[in-house]
């Protein structure tokens, strides 16, 4: 089963088209803006959908204000609505703020000219405390492996694919849809054990942090074998790994296409998958093979080693069982990336 989310079908054209055309010229403009900067073109689309919300909101019960004088009063009153009429989670709420926060900076800084008296107030309103409304979901390697074999069983290669690739690389949603074929030569290994894409992928974060991201081999290679085989039967000819076809076209798959994967996934097990939980099952399977936390953090891309231990889902238990045994402590040797 799914993990469920409140979803409301909130910005319809028919509602956008009555909303004041000065607040949907300063989107226009916003949106220029982050794209002059370097934002990623996921990141533009959903800056867009969360600033439509607000705009819609202020249509419906703000009288339709231009964004420019909105109040304290106001942004007080849109929260609530997200909070105690849409049901959101905390976490939505602030992402929803953040994105009207981000555009009152450029107005703030960069249009400071024609609004000299704009100031963004949207951080003087206390946020919601953003505390986990679902539960997380902790994969074991049996789970990822039974799921793995009912894929295949399934003929699913390019979706059992992309799951070994998520496990064995930890890589992001957005970033699965960013590997290329050629990524996997042997050419391309370190240690004998990791592949290391020969380009920089493009990450989430503040203008699109640019990282090599290292793969799993033994995990991911039997999978893409698989995923191979099926593209040269189906004559795919597209220099990206994960495709959709298109008319007759195969293109570059889209994060929809691995939302729906991830909706064909939870038919078929009893938890909750998500992608991003692969990036805590990768964490998790490397210091679980003593690797540093320090090496964890450079081969992941983090800049701090704070992450490790939040993607970290050991149970603790099972850590102090690396350590500790009927003979009291254990002499336990520090392993690398070449270990894996």
């Amino acid at each position: 089963m799914a993990r469920s989310t409140v979803y409301h079908n909130i910005v319809t054209d028919g509602l956008y088209e009555q909303v004041n055309p000065d607040n949907k010229d300063l989107l226009e403009e916003f949106v220029e803006y982050l794209r002059s900067i370097g934002r990623s073109d996921l990141t533009i689309v959903n800056y867009i959908s969360d600033i439509k919300i607000c705009f819609v909101w202020c249509l419906k019960h703000n009288k339709n204000k231009f964004f420019i004088d909105f109040t304290k009063r106001d942004i007080i009153k849109y929260q609530g609505w997200l909070i105690n009429k849409l049901n959101l989670s905390p976490s939505r709420v602030r992402r929803l703020r953040s994105a009207i926060s981000s555009m009152s900076e450029f107005v703030e800084n960069i249009l400071d000219d024609d609004y000299p008296n704009f100031r963004n107030i949207v951080n003087k309103i206390p946020a919601p405390e953003n505390r986990p409304v679902r539960e997380k979901t902790v994969f074991e390697d049996k789970d990822i492996d039974r799921l793995l074999d009912i894929l295949v069983d399934k003929k699913l290669y390019q979706e059992a694919c992309a799951l070994a690739l998520a496990v064995s690389s930890g890589a992001r949603k957005a970033e699965l849809t960013r590997f290329k074929v050629d990524f996997f030569k042997e050419e391309n290994k370190v240690c004998g054990s990791l592949y290391k894409t020969p380009e920089k992928i493009k990450t989430k974060g503040k203008g699109g942090k640019m990282l090599n991201k290292y793969i799993v081999a033994s995990r991911f290679d039997p999978y893409f074998k698989l995923w191979m085989e099926e593209r040269k039967r189906l004559g795919i000819d597209n220099k990206y790994l994960l495709v959709v076809k298109s008319g007759d076209k195969w293109e570059k798959a889209k994060v929809s296409t691995l939302d729906s994967w991830a909706i064909t996934f939870n038919k078929y097990i009893d938890k909750h998958f998500y992608w991003h939980s692969c990036r805590h099952y990768y964490t998790t399977a490397l210091c679980s093979a003593n690797i540093p936390a320090e090496v964890v953090k450079q081969i992941v891309g983090w800049n701090t080693v704070d992450m490790v231990s939040i993607y970290n889902d050991a149970d603790i238990d099972d850590e102090l069982g690396k350590y500790f045994d009927e003979n009291g402590i254990k002499e336990v040797e520090q392993k690398s990336l070449a270990d894996l």
